[in-house]
């Protein structure tokens, strides 16, 4: 380790210590004040109104709907009790009103327009589901067009109850107009917002755990919510100071987030769970390479390449491994040997933080050390952790001339009870980085797969040296 970073570590611990009088520790920093705040993870009704689950309509999409099939039926109503007021028998007047049609007598016309009102809404936005206004505006524009021409063109002095047929005229208009604010500014906003804000991904067969932990449901939760650690909290309320360390100028300085940028990295970090778990969900792994009861898989991606998975089993507890891997990331580099350093340097909350990460040389010296910014998030699953992990950037971690700036695409850790006892566990790593060098694709596969095998190691090392203290 260099002066210069031997420095910034001194640095790092003493802004935390006088920052944060706790340690970011599960197993000893416990609070019951642990439940999201309404503002991070208990999402508004109206935006639930919005989500559309397993692909059906959503709810408020679907009153909308119903608000148009009512406007036809409500039309259609009031035109029968004018035709029956008018006191002529019921057969003769509607024969008068449709086959006989006066557009200066009768007003079928109005549930004509009313209908095709219905037709052409119900078959855009109910069927084709389309999200968009243009077709609500001209509904509504050329239904009030011929409203305001029925106005003038009706013969009123020979209309026998005019004010039935005033309603009627005036109720369709409102109506349509009705109709037109309701799809312009409840259902578009909604649907999008729930969109942008949900998870409404499906195809994993348990997707819905995810969904239910986004919206902050109590169901996410099976253990009691003392066991969790709560962040002390700031006189900024979210905004949070944080270290933040330039390796080549030894720059320390604070760093306030705003609240859209909060927003953002919880944003990120539930829809990188959601993709974490779908992809520990997938049943096309391959066996790359076994060492005892450590095993390797990979996984052709579309998208994002070749994907390592480690799977091996644990002599600890799922709650202790999880304390070890994500409370104690500044330990990380004392007893991994593919780690050069490591820190915590931005708190979101109490489920999300970005961290930073320097990489040992790799291959013999053929891969350089790499530095990594990463925003790491976590729920409990069905008595499961679940960790994910994925590159991001940081306004104060910018790339730097030292380290190649290299990428994590979507990974992290699983951590599950099995039937052996309390002290073992399943453990899974899912891995897939971009090191942004010119090396063949099967020197990187092949050192990425040792390097998992290291790391498994290194990690029983550590926990024995642990358990012996």
């Amino acid at each position: 380790m260099t002066p210069d970073e031997v420095r910034i570590r001194e640095g790092l611990s003493s802004y935390q210590s006088q920052t944060n009088q706790t340690t970011l520790d599960m197993s000893h920093s416990h609070s019951i004040n642990t439940i999201p705040s309404v503002r991070d993870y208990i999402i508004s009704e109206d935006l639930l109104q919005g989500q559309r689950l397993h692909g059906r309509m959503s709810n408020v999409r679907r009153f909308f709907c119903l608000f148009v099939t009512f406007d036809f039926l409500f039309i259609s109503l009031m035109w029968l009790i004018c035709v029956m007021l008018d006191g002529k028998y019921i057969i003769d007047a509607l024969k008068a009103q449709i086959l006989h049609y006066n557009i200066h007598t009768s007003l079928f016309d109005i549930v004509a327009v009313a209908f095709s009102r219905f037709f052409v809404l119900i078959l855009f936005y109910g069927i084709c589901y389309i999200n968009h206004w243009i077709i609500i505006s001209l509904s509504t524009a050329l239904s009030c067009a011929f409203l305001i021409v029925k106005v003038f063109m009706f013969d009123w002095p020979k209309s026998t109850q005019p004010i039935f047929e005033v309603l009627l005229i005036l109720v369709s208009f409102i109506l349509s107009w009705g109709e037109a604010w309701f799809l312009d500014f409840r259902v578009i906003p909604q649907e999008t917002n729930a969109d942008r804000y949900l998870i409404t991904n499906a195809e994993a067969e348990r997707a819905p755990l995810i969904r239910s932990y986004v919206q902050g449901l109590p169901s996410m939760y099976t253990e009691s919510v003392g066991n969790f650690y709560s962040p002390m909290a700031t006189p900024e309320g979210s905004h949070r100071s944080v270290m933040v360390r330039d390796l080549d100028e030894l720059v320390i300085e604070a760093a306030v987030l705003t609240q859209e940028q909060e927003d953002q990295y919880r944003l990120l970090g539930a829809q990188t769970l959601q993709s974490a778990w779908d992809l520990y969900q997938k049943n096309d792994w391959k066996l790359e390479k076994k060492r005892d009861v450590d095993c390797v898989y990979s996984r052709k991606d579309p998208k994002a390449g070749t994907v390592f998975k480690l799977e091996v089993i644990i002599s600890a507890s799922p709650r202790y491994l999880f304390d070890e891997l994500y409370f104690r990331v500044d330990n990380l580099a004392k007893w991994n040997t593919s780690v050069k350093d490591s820190y915590k340097v931005q708190t979101v909350d109490e489920y999300t933080d970005i961290t930073y990460q320097i990489s040992e040389d790799a291959a013999g010296g053929l891969v350089s050390s790499r530095d990594f910014v990463n925003l790491r998030h976590w729920a409990l699953i069905e008595d499961t952790y679940v960790m994910c992990c994925v590159k991001c950037d940081h306004p104060k971690l910018p790339p730097g001339n030292k380290y190649v700036r290299a990428e994590n695409g979507i990974g992290g850790y699983v951590i599950e009870s099995i039937p052996d006892g309390p002290d073992k566990c399943r453990f899974i790593w899912m891995v897939n980085p971009n090191l942004n060098i010119k090396v063949p694709k099967f020197i990187l596969d092949r050192e990425l797969v040792n390097m998992m095998f290291v790391f498994a190691k290194d990690l029983r090392d550590h926990l024995k040296k642990e358990e012996t203290r």
